[in-house]
């Protein structure tokens, strides 16, 4: 009736007499109604061990060459955030270049090199730095 196993059914123990009368399967149903007889329910799988185990992740554990599946480029954060992080990056570069060696940076012009910047001439900051000394020289 309650489409459960004998273990998945909950008898109240206060009512076991009211039970032991039954006779019909209208009874149970009424008692049923009543919450004397119930199913239980399911037993979940215990996340504590999997909470522990993201604890030890988050710490930087667990994380060696034997645990990693997939290339490092597919492990990599995406590519939007790795490249605005490169851009933002390079445009601060580019802003302390300007106030340290301004005459060196106006040879070429800091808007040309802010566009360079966004065009994606520049891997990251050293190449950027090494393109304003080559100028300089």
């Amino acid at each position: 009736m309650l489409k459960a196993g004998k273990g998945a059914v909950w008898f109240d123990p206060a009512q076991s007499e009211k039970i032991e009368s039954c006779m019909t399967k209208d009874d149970v149903r009424a008692l049923i109604a009543e919450g004397v007889i119930k199913r239980k329910k399911p037993q979940m799988k215990s996340r504590g061990r999997a909470r522990i185990l993201l604890a030890k992740k988050k710490k930087g554990r667990r994380r060696g060459r034997g645990k990693r599946k997939g290339t490092k480029k597919a492990r990599q954060e995406s590519k939007k955030r790795s490249w605005i992080k490169n851009v933002r990056s390079q445009r601060t570069m580019l802003r302390e270049l300007r106030k340290s060696d301004g005459a060196d940076v106006d040879k070429i012009g800091y808007r040309r090199l802010y566009l360079r910047v966004k065009g994606n001439l520049f891997k990251g900051k050293n190449y950027l730095k090494a393109a304003v000394k080559e100028k300089k020289g």
